[in-house]
């Protein structure tokens, strides 16, 4: 199983009892690698799930601080100066990041750090945190996402057009990843990804 160094990223370099790995779980919008998450996060309480920031608004249903931390475009771009955030990304129009030093203080206390983020923000990490072990979640057919995200009755026919382009620039990039799950049968889905965490 692949771990994670606290040397990486100027983390502190002081020997946990247990080490500490990054985990980067990516996949198209709509390919319900959000409701995977939630599920393996109740299972598996002792996992630290990353928080990330972004600047659009909230969906309905969706708890600031949960969720997302939901912030202006003007603090985001203070974080980015301030080298504050770990990843950054942009998608459909928002910016999204994931905060540094909790990454880091939890990665060093030996958990499981998860990071549910977009294609962009995952190149990062492999360039920052070389050795975290990237799952990278798939539909079984792009007819099958498409029909996923009109489900969600949510975006106009624009938006819609923006994240399916954008869903078939990031299914090419699959192969970039550690592990390749298809999300077809959630259950089975859900499984194949603690199969690869935990054996």
């Amino acid at each position: 199983m692949m771990q994670v160094s606290p040397i990486q990223d100027g983390a502190n370099t002081k020997e946990s009892p247990r080490q500490g790995r990054l985990i980067v779980l990516t996949g198209p919008s709509g390919v319900g690698k959000g409701t995977l998450m939630r599920s393996l996060l109740q299972r598996h309480p002792e996992m630290y799930y990353s928080v990330s920031v972004t600047t659009r608004s909230p969906r309905t249903g969706e708890i600031d601080g949960e969720n997302y931390y939901f912030i202006s475009r003007s603090k985001f771009a203070q974080l980015v100066a301030d080298n504050e955030l770990l990843e950054q990304a942009e998608f459909a129009g928002n910016f999204y990041g994931t905060p540094r030093q909790p990454v880091l203080n939890h990665i060093q206390s030996g958990q499981l750090v998860v990071l549910e983020i977009e294609l962009e923000g995952a190149r990062q990490i492999r360039t920052s945190f070389p050795s975290a072990l990237s799952i990278f979640i798939l539909p079984p057919s792009f007819s099958e996402l498409e029909k996923r995200i009109r489900s969600r009755g949510q975006d106009s026919e624009e938006a819609i057009s923006r994240r399916l382009t954008r869903a078939q620039e990031e299914l090419n990039a699959a192969d970039e990843f550690d592990i390749q799950i298809v999300n077809d049968d959630f259950d089975t889905a859900l499984q194949e990804i603690e199969m690869t965490l935990f054996g």
